[in-house]
C-alpha cells in the first residue's frame, strides 16, 4: 500500500565520484543544461528515404508534442541522412538528463512512430537516453526456475504440501521486498538492474531458508518430539538468521564502493533478503503451526535415498585425500584460468537482443554512419578558467586516429562554456574507444573535461578496477573473522577463504569463457561475444560471500557436532556430510535452477550474474563439499579445530570432554 502511494521509478546512476566525466556533467548542468540534457534518436530506414519524406516529417511533428521533448530535428533539414540515402535519424532532445527522463516518454514516442512504419519504411527508437530508460523485457524463464525448484522440493520432501510451502513463502517475501525497493526508489536513484538481481537472489535464498526450517521441522516430527516446531526454529531458525544476516551485511557493504549503481543494487538486494529472513522466522512458523499433520499431505511414491550414500562418498574420498585434493584443486584452477584474460567494461545497446528496438536502432545507425555515432563524446571547455583556442583543440582531436569526426562548437548563452561533439571510429564498448578517450584526455588542457555516456561508464569501470581489490580483501577478512567466532578455529576459516577464492575464480572463468570467448554461446542464446560487465566481479564477491556462509555454517556445524561427540576427525566429516547431504544438495539445486533461469534474460548483466552464481553454487555443493572438504579435513585431522586458548591445558580434547559431559547431563 505504501509503495502504491509513494513508490518511485528506477534510474541508473553511472557517475563515478570525483571523475572527469562527473566534473564535466556538473559544469554542463550549471552553465549549459541544454547540452547535457537527454538525447534519443528516432531512426528511419528504407531503400530510399526520400520516398517517405512526408511520413517522416509527420512523425517528427508528432514526437515534438510528447512530454519532456524540447526539440526534434528533421533528418532532411539537419543533414542526418546516410550518404546512400537509406538510413536517417531525427535527434530528440529532452528537458532533463537521460537518467531522469523515465520510461513514459519513450513509450509515447514508440506509439507515435508506429503509424509511420510500413510500406517499406522501418522506424526504431534508440540512442543513449532510450537505452538507459528501456522497458525491462522478460523472457519468462523465471517461471521455469520456480518450476524446477518445485520439482526438486517434491523429490526432497516427498509430499506436495511440504514442497509448496517454500515456493509460496519465497514468492511472498520477494513480492513484499519489491514494494520496499519501490519505496527506496522514492528516496534515491535505484538502478534498473536492481529489481532483477534482487529477485534472483531473493528467490534463491527465500526458498532455501524455508527448506532448511521445514526439513528440520519434519525431522523433529518424525522423531516424535512434542516440541518439533520449537526445536526446528531453535536450530535451523538460528542458522537462517545468521546466513541471511551475512548476505545482508555483504550486500550493504557495496555502499562503501561509493558508486550509486552498486549502492542501489546492494540496498535493494539486502531489502529483499531481509524480507525473506523475516518471513522465514515469522510467517513460516505460523503456517507450519496451522498445518500440523497436513504438512505430509499429497505424499508421492518416491524412494528416499539414505544418507549413508553421502557418507560412503565422504569415506571414499577420505581414503585417498591427497589424490582428491589435488584433482579438485586442478579442476577448479582450470575452470578459473580464463578469468586471467577477463576484459571488463559496460555492455551497450549493441549487446542487447535484436528483439529490442534500441538494439535495432544501434545496428542501423552503425551501418549508416559508423559505430562511433552510438557513443558520442562531449568535450566540455571551461572558458572561465582559461582562454582556449577551440578551433585548434578541435583540429588536434580530429587528428587522433581513433576519432571519426568532430562536430561544430556549441557555445553556452553566457559564452563561458563550449561543447564539442566527438564521434569515435570504434563502438562504445570497444577497448580501442577507451584508449581513444585516454589519449584525448591527455592532449586536452586542464580546463577541458570529457563527458557522455561512454566516458561516464569508462570512468566507472576504471574506478571499479581500483576499488575491487580493497573490497575483496574486506570481504575475505570479514568471512574469516565470522567463521573464527562461530567455530573457534583458525584452520577452518582459512580453508573456507581458500575454497571461496577457488569457487569464485572458477565462476569468473566460466563467465569469461561463455560471454567473452564465445564458448557454448549458442546454447545460452548469445548472438555475439560481449565484454564482462565491470560491476560483475564486485557483485559476485558480495553475493557469494553471503551464500557460501549459508552452506559452510550448515555443514561445518554438523561436522563439529559429530567431532565433539566422539573425537574422530575423519568419521565426523563423513557423518556431517551424510546428515546434511540431501538438504544441501536440494538447496543448491534449487538456487542453481533459479539462477540459471536468468541466463536467458535480455539483460547482459543479469545473464552473467545468473550463470556465474549458478556455476559457483553447483561447484560449492559438489566438487568443494563432496571432494575438497573431506580430503582437506582428513589430511588436517585434529588441526582443523586448533584454536589458541588462553588456558594451556585447554584445547580440542578439552572441548570433546566438555561436550560429552554436557551430553550426559542432557541425557
Amino acid at each position: 500500500m505504501l509503495a502504491g502511494a509513494a513508490g518511485g521509478s528506477f534510474a541508473d546512476d553511472f557517475v563515478a565520484p570525483g571523475s572527469q566525466s562527473e566534473r564535466a556533467m556538473e559544469l554542463l548542468e550549471e552553465r549549459f543544461p541544454a547540452a547535457g540534457d537527454g538525447v534519443a534518436v528516432a531512426v528511419f530506414a528504407a531503400s530510399d528515404l526520400a520516398d517517405h519524406r512526408a511520413a517522416i516529417t509527420d512523425a517528427v511533428t508528432r514526437i515534438a508534442s510528447v512530454e519532456h521533448v524540447t526539440a526534434v530535428t528533421d533528418p532532411f533539414a539537419a543533414g542526418t541522412v546516410s550518404p546512400d540515402g537509406r538510413i536517417g535519424y531525427a535527434e530528440i532532445t529532452f528537458d532533463v538528463p537521460a537518467t531522469e527522463i523515465g520510461r513514459e516518454p519513450f513509450a509515447e514516442i514508440t506509439d507515435v512512430l508506429r503509424p509511420a512504419a510500413g510500406d517499406g519504411l522501418t522506424t526504431e527508437l534508440g540512442g543513449d537516453a532510450a537505452f538507459i530508460n528501456a522497458e525491462d523485457a522478460t523472457s519468462g524463464a523465471e517461471l521455469v526456475g520456480i518450476v524446477a525448484a518445485l520439482i526438486v522440493l517434491l523429490v526432497a520432501f516427498g509430499t506436495v504440501v511440504a514442497a509448496l510451502i517454500p515456493i509460496v513463502l519465497a514468492l511472498t517475501a520477494v513480492g513484499a521486498g519489491f514494494e520496499g525497493i519501490a519505496l527506496l526508489a522514492h528516496t534515491m536513484d535505484v538502478s534498473t538492474a536492481a529489481p532483477t538481481i534482487a529477485a534472483m537472489i531473493g528467490l534463491g535464498v527465500g526458498i532455501d531458508y524455508a527448506l532448511f526450517i521445514v526439513a528440520r521441522y519434519r525431522e523433529a516430527r518424525a522423531s516424535g518430539s512434542p516440541t518439533a516446531l520449537g526445536d526446528a526454529m531453535g536450530a535451523a531458525g538460528t542458522s537462517v538468521l545468521f546466513a541471511g544476516g551475512t548476505v545482508v551485511v555483504a550486500m550493504v557493504a557495496l555502499v562503501f564502493t561509493g558508486l550509486g549503481f552498486l549502492v542501489s543494487i546492494g540496498l535493494a538486494t539486502a531489502m529483499v533478503v531481509s524480507t525473506a529472513v523475516l518471513a522465514a522466522l515469522t510467517l513460516l512458523p505460523a503456517i507450519l503451526s496451522l498445518l500440523g499433520d497436513r504438512i505430509d499431505r499429497g505424499r508421492l511414491p518416491l524412494r528416499r535415498r539414505p544418507g549413508s550414500r553421502w557418507e560412503r562418498v565422504a569415506r571414499h574420498v577420505s581414503r585417498r585425500p591427497v589424490v582428491y585434493l589435488v584433482a579438485s584443486t586442478v579442476v577448479l584452477l582450470t575452470l578459473a584460468a580464463p578469468a586471467l584474460s577477463m576484459r571488463t567494461g559496460f555492455p551497450d545497446a549493441g549487446d542487447d537482443a535484436t528483439t529490442l528496438s534500441h538494439r535495432r536502432a544501434y545496428d542501423l545507425l552503425a551501418e549508416g554512419f559508423g559505430p562511433g555515432i552510438n557513443g558520442p563524446l562531449l568535450v566540455v571547455v571551461d572558458e572561465r578558467s582559461a582562454d582556449t583556442d577551440v578551433d585548434a583543440l578541435a583540429r588536434r582531436i580530429a587528428a587522433d586516429p581513433g576519432v571519426a569526426s568532430v562536430g561544430e562548437p556549441l557555445t553556452s548563452p553566457a559564452g563561458d562554456t563550449v561543447v564539442l561533439r566527438v564521434l569515435t571510429s570504434t563502438p562504445p564498448s570497444d577497448a580501442a574507444t577507451s584508449d581513444t578517450l585516454e589519449r584525448l584526455r591527455d592532449l586536452a588542457p586542464d580546463n577541458v573535461a570529457i563527458a557522455g555516456l561512454t566516458a561516464m561508464t569508462d570512468d566507472l569501470t576504471r574506478q571499479l578496477e581500483r576499488t575491487l581489490p580493497i573490497f575483496v580483501l574486506g570481504i575475505l577478512v570479514a568471512s574469516f573473522v565470522l567463521l573464527l567466532l562461530v567455530f573457534r578455529s583458525i584452520v577452518v576459516p582459512l580453508k573456507a577463504v581458500l575454497m571461496n577464492l577457488l569457487s569464485i575464480g572458477a565462476a569468473y572463468g566460466v563467465v569469461v569463457a561463455v560471454f567473452q570467448w564465445g564458448w557454448l554461446k549458442d546454447l545460452f542464446g548469445l548472438e555475439d561475444t560481449i565484454v564482462i560487465a565491470s560491476p560483475l566481479p564486485t557483485i559476485f564477491f558480495a553475493v557469494l560471500f553471503g551464500l557460501s556462509m549459508d552452506y559452510e555454517v550448515f555443514l561445518l556445524s554438523r561436522i563439529r557436532e559429530a567431532y565433539l561427540a566422539d573425537g574422530d576427525p575423519v568419521g565426523s566429516v563423513a557423518r556431517g556430510i551424510a546428515s546434511t547431504g540431501r538438504v544441501i544438495t536440494s538447496a543448491a539445486l534449487i538456487m542453481a535452477a533459479v539462477f540459471m533461469a536468468f541466463v536467458f534474460s535480455p539483460s547482459p548483466l543479469s545473464r552473467m550474474v545468473g550463470l556465474g552464481l549458478a556455476t559457483a553454487v553447483l561447484l560449492d555443493a559438489t566438487l568443494v563439499r563432496l571432494v575438497f572438504v573431506p580430503a582437506a579435513m582428513t589430511l588436517l585431522g585434529k588441526a582443523n579445530w586448533w584454536f589458541p586458548h588462553r588456558r594451556p591445558k585447554a584445547g580440542v580434547d578439552a572441548d570433546v570432554k566438555a561436550y560429552r559431559r554436557a551430553d550426559e547431563v542432557r541425557s
